[in-house]
């Protein structure tokens, strides 16, 4: 029994597919599998109780047939073999010894007769197994070789002699295997109802999460790191009493939040650009005014102390700093309200070629490298803002690396775009800087900036510039090498 139930679980176990990633497939394989457990537990079942039954029913035959059969081997040649099942054996053992035996075959001689030591039957091991049966004990199971397995009972002769008696298996092994061949195949019949109906119901049954997913997806494509957002997209109405209602509930609620905090979000950022715009314009006229009289001071002929000199000069550095970060503030905040650039045919290659110029006049002690290609290089945009990047990402170099730091510039030209890099042999970018490098006011040595006059808004101009001129600028840095690299529409 134990090799049929192993067979008949281990064609269930064929049936069943591999288990998938998605939910739908999860819950299929789920419901095969279900069925496959149920299946087959009706199967050990129904197959253990029809082997039970038809071999209850043997051993009721056996008991009913008692040892006439093996009796009358001792009287008659053949044994008297009316009414008895074809595959009836009968034997006779005085002493432990085969004193005759017989087997029903439906032929004229069916009884073995003669010497019995040399019938295969009657092997040492075999005539073993017949003499150790309990005397008017149960029906018990052997196996005799060539005649497979057999129920034998075991009684006791008037003469002292036993009479063995048994009835073959095959028939009730025969219909067992067909009983499990045929749940077999109604088994897998029903799996493949059941895979095409399941996957058709568990597809159905999803349709509402489905409608949710794909909510999310849509509002996940939507760009929410900056400007105006509206989140129109909303689960369509479903059944707040089911699971998958509930959960589009939920998502709707959720995504009314995230607008109301983006819409409060956008308005704080529009109102600080235009404070910083404000700020910006109005700050550019008193500042002027007092770089002006600073200059009319130092210029004056009348004799002045030379502490009043030294505070006249640092008014009018200062003041020529806090005018470059009120011009830079003042161009980020145009750019962030998304004013239009001025787009003209602007030259490149002359652009890096003066902007390299400017920074070995301004530092010197930097060793300056230009590849330029053969040919012009041009693209559309604002010459004055371009420039504005070539410079800031030079004077980024050459602030933040040593004397003797090579800065490399190249220009190349690409069939899709322009690639613009500017490259240092300096100690790189600390990794968690890296990051933020495009963000306003990001330094990295804090005191090292203010005593070289950096404010912080070089990289973020550049950043700024090379996004209105729809383009992007990435930066790769480790010890020894850092690279800005700036791609502009060709």
């Amino acid at each position: 029994m134990s090799i049929r139930a192993g067979r008949f679980h281990r064609g269930l176990r064929r049936l069943t597919p591999r288990p998938p990633r998605t939910l739908r497939g999860r819950l299929i394989v789920g419901l095969l599998a279900l069925l496959a457990a149920a299946s087959t537990a009706i199967g050990l079942v129904t197959v253990s109780e029809l082997h039970r039954f038809l071999v209850d029913k043997v051993d009721q035959q056996l008991m009913e047939t008692g040892g006439r059969y093996a009796a009358s081997l001792e009287t008659e040649p053949h044994g008297d073999t009316r009414a008895q099942t074809v595959g009836t054996l009968g034997v006779t053992l005085t002493g432990g010894q085969v004193e005759s035996a017989g087997v029903v075959d439906g032929d004229a001689d069916d009884a073995i007769g003669g010497d019995t030591d040399d019938h295969p039957v009657f092997a040492e091991h075999l005539r073993a197994q017949l003499a150790s049966l309990p005397i008017g004990g149960r029906p018990t199971t052997r196996h005799l070789g060539p005649l497979g397995e057999y129920r034998l009972v075991a009684q006791r002769a008037a003469d002292g002699d036993t009479l063995v008696t048994g009835l073959p298996l095959s028939q009730v092994e025969s219909t067992v295997r067909r009983l499990l061949l045929v749940e077999l195949l109604v088994f897998a019949g029903l799996f493949a109802v059941i895979a095409v109906a399941g996957t058709f119901w568990v597809r159905l049954a999803l349709r509402p999460l489905e409608r949710v997913t794909r909510t999310a997806e849509q509002v996940s494509a939507l760009p929410l790191a900056s400007g105006e957002v509206e989140l129109r997209e909303r689960v369509p109405d479903e059944n707040p009493q089911t699971e998958v209602g509930r959960v589009g509930v939920a998502l709707n609620l959720m995504l009314g939040h995230v607008e109301d905090a983006l819409a409060k979000r956008q308005a704080v950022e529009e109102r600080l650009r235009e404070f910083a715009a404000d700020a910006s314009h109005e700050l550019r006229t008193p500042v002027a005014a007092i770089r002006g009289h600073a200059e009319l001071a130092l210029r004056s002929p009348e004799p002045t102390p030379e502490s009043v000199q030294h505070s006249l000069r640092r008014i009018e550095a200062e003041s020529l700093r806090m005018g470059a970060i009120v011009e830079d503030l003042l161009l980020l905040a145009r750019l962030d309200a998304g004013r239009p650039l001025a787009s003209t045919e602007v030259d490149l290659t002359r652009l890096a070629l003066d902007c390299v110029t400017d920074a070995r006049a301004a530092g010197p002690e930097h060793k300056w490298q230009l590849e330029l290609p053969a040919e012009p290089v041009h693209v559309p945009g604002d010459a004055d803002r371009l420039r504005q990047v070539v410079a800031n990402l030079l004077a980024n170099a050459r602030v933040h690396t040593p004397p003797g730091t090579q800065v490399s510039l190249a220009l190349r030209s690409t069939p899709s775009d322009v690639r613009l890099t500017v490259t240092d042999t300096g100690p790189g970018i600390p990794p968690q800087l890296t990051p933020h490098v495009f963000e306003r006011f990001v330094r990295g040595d804090r005191t090292r900036s203010r005593a070289t006059g950096s404010t912080g808004l070089g990289l973020a101009i550049v950043h700024a510039v090379t996004t209105a001129h729809a383009g992007t600028v990435t930066v790769d840095s480790a010890p020894g090498r850092t690279t800005f690299e700036v791609r502009l529409p060709g």
